[in-house]
């Protein structure tokens, strides 16, 4: 019998193929595995009782548009067609006095009212609604919580008080 090198190497070649077809999973399974590791330690969101405070949920769900501080200028803002408004002026414009009621509406059902612009802001009233275990109650605390605190970046207004919205 004659040995060829064509008969060696299709020969050593199928054993190639199958052993490699053994192994093809291993870099991807290294890659899955480096990725589940990296991010960290993963948080759960919060339990029904557990209300994250409100700088953390303006930090998560404001802060990308408006800015940290509030004034519109967020990472996300140049992308949008209408501006984020500055939220730091709402009780200025409104006589001094901070208008919650109109926020937490706002809040609620998004952005469709003339005074905010545009429609690309979210309805968070819905998107709490998973968060909070579909408990409404739940979701008017967050939005609350969230309605209270961008009241404390409001401007110090130096006028005399007018009525509310």
């Amino acid at each position: 019998m004659r040995i060829t090198a064509s008969a060696v190497g299709g020969e050593h070649a199928a054993l190639m193929k199958a052993a490699l077809s053994r192994w093809a999973f291993l870099p991807f399974f290294a890659l899955l595995m480096w990725f589940a590791c990296s991010r960290g330690p993963q948080q759960a969101p919060p339990s029904a009782g557990g209300i994250t405070s409100g700088p953390e949920m303006y930090t998560d769900y404001c802060a990308s548009c408006h800015g940290v501080t509030g004034k519109g200028d967020g990472p996300a803002a140049p992308a949008l067609k209408v501006p984020p408004p500055d939220l730091t002026v709402m009780a200025k414009r409104n006589g001094g006095r901070y208008p919650d009621g109109h926020v937490y509406q706002i809040i609620e059902w998004g952005g469709a009212l003339a005074s905010h612009g545009s429609r690309e802001m979210p309805v968070w009233g819905v998107a709490f609604r998973p968060l909070s275990h579909e408990n409404q109650k739940q979701v008017s605390e967050r939005i609350r919580v969230l309605t209270d605190y961008i009241g404390t970046l409001q401007q110090k207004w130096l006028g005399v008080p007018t009525s509310s919205f």
